[in-house]
Order: C-alpha cells, then sequence, then structure tokens
C-alpha cells in the first residue's frame, strides 16, 4: 500500500536527506585513485555518526557496509573492501541514512581522470535521464509516466536501463510501495498524489539491459561487462511540484 506523508513526515526525511547529501561531500573530498573502497565506507560512516543518524544499508538483508561502491561493469550493491579505485575508474555511491525513523536514499557516480569520452557521456545521460523523471513526478500525472521518460531519454542515446532493478517509495521503511521500473508505457500505474515520496534512480549501460550476480551474492554486473552509470534522489510529490529532499542546505 502507497502511503500518503504528512508534511512534518517530509520534513523529517528531509532530515535524513541532508545528512545523505552531506556524505556526498565527504566522498568528493577522498576520491581519488589509489583510495580504496573501505576509505569510503568508513569516510562515510563517521559523518553519519557525527550527524545523528544510521547508515541504513549496514545489516539490510544482511549486506555487510555502509554503502555500496559499484565500479565499472558493476552496477550496484559493490561491497566496499581492499580494491583500489583506479584512473578512469566510473564509480557509483549508493548511500542510504536512517534518521529520527526516517529514510533518505541517493546515489552519484563519478569518473575520475583522465577522462573517458563513453564514460562521461553515460554520466551525463544518466544524470539527465534521473532529472527527467523527477520532472514527470508530478500530481495528477501517472506513475509510469515517470518510467517511460526515463527509458524514452535513455534509449534514444543507445544506452539501456536495467530492467530487473527498480526504484521504490520510500519513508519509515527504507522500500515501501510502489517499485517504479526505469521502463514501460505511460499513463499507467497509480496517480502520483502529493505526500508521495520516492527512491527515483535510473542505472544505465553502455550494452546490453541484462544483469547477473557475482558469486558475493550482492555485487550485479552488466552481463556483457560494459559500464553501467547510477543517480537517485529521494523526493517529494507536493502541490508545487517535486521536492528534491537529498539534497544540502
Amino acid at each position: 500500500m502507497i502511503t500518503i506523508k504528512k508534511p512534518e513526515e517530509i520534513e523529517l526525511m528531509a532530515q535524513a536527506g541532508r545528512i545523505v547529501a552531506g556524505c556526498f561531500g565527504e566522498i568528493e573530498e577522498i576520491l581519488k585513485p589509489g583510495v580504496t573502497t573501505r576509505q569510503l565506507d568508513a569516510k562515510v560512516n563517521d559523518y553519519i555518526k557525527a550527524n545523528g543518524g544510521i547508515a541504513a544499508f549496514k545489516g539490510y538483508g544482511g549486506y555487510p557496509a555502509n554503502i555500496c561502491v559499484s565500479i565499472n561493469e558493476e552496477v550496484v550493491h559493490g561491497i566496499p573492501g581492499e580494491r583500489e579505485i583506479s584512473e578512469a575508474d566510473l564509480v557509483s555511491v549508493d548511500i542510504g541514512v536512517l534518521k529520527n525513523g526516517y529514510y533518505g536514499d541517493s546515489a552519484r557516480s563519478y569518473l575520475l581522470p583522465p577522462g573517458d569520452p563513453e564514460k562521461e557521456k553515460l554520466l551525463e545521460v544518466t544524470r539527465k535521464a534521473l532529472d527527467k523523471g523527477i520532472g514527470m513526478a508530478r500530481a495528477g500525472n501517472r506513475l509510469s509516466d515517470i518510467s517511460f521518460v526515463i527509458q524514452d531519454f535513455v534509449e534514444s542515446y543507445g544506452y539501456s536501463v536495467v530492467r530487473e532493478l527498480v526504484g521504490h517509495g520510500i519513508g519509515k521503511q527504507m522500500h515501501e510501495d510502489p517499485q517504479i521500473p526505469n521502463f514501460g508505457r505511460p499513463g499507467n500505474g497509480p496517480v502520483l498524489q502529493p505526500g508521495m515520496t520516492l527512491a527515483i534512480e535510473p542505472m544505465v549501460n553502455i550494452g546490453t539491459w541484462k544483469v547477473e550476480t557475482l558469486e558475493d551474492k550482492w555485487t550485479i554486473v552488466t552481463k556483457d561487462k560494459q559500464p553501467s552509470a547510477h543517480f537517485e534522489h529521494t523526493i517529494a510529490i507536493t502541490v508545487n511540484g517535486p521536492r528534491i529532499l537529498t539534497i544540502g542546505n
């Protein structure tokens, strides 16, 4: 069942979202070749604790780390460890925070220098696909209007959207109804209403949309081992349009 949040609940979600946004600032301070993914994880965890939050992913379904760090062909759920980040790596970071009983969830992808033109284009298209999806998150639209605009934009560049993974509702639970695919026909699904809170997250591949899971049972990679990018924001639908909750002050 889709829950409609009261304004005060949305403000609590925004508090969690601001911590999430701050985490990316922490990531950007140290993200460079030679840094391990475990170092990114520790940096973020320290920041979350210092700001009164809880790392939402740790222990969720048995997940062993605080954040997800996925590199190049890894789509999502990469487990931080001793892997060192290298030049020209495409690094996707997914972060969730629980504060005051409410969740915020966001993801960003980064390309380390020297820039690779194809990866740079992939990042730009994925970032814009998220923007377009958020733009459709307006009262009166249908849920699949978000899905359609993301797929249509991505495929116009010859890329593909991952189909086995979806965005989701969010609030007192990390994953709530509804599921939000990044593909589909417009005009379907529930009517969007003020008070709905959604995590919209296009995952875009250079090659095939098909993915597989590695032996660690968490890390999901592209079937053809081509690069993937991931951007996500938690948003609230308001009478004045979509409000992004996972941004700073």
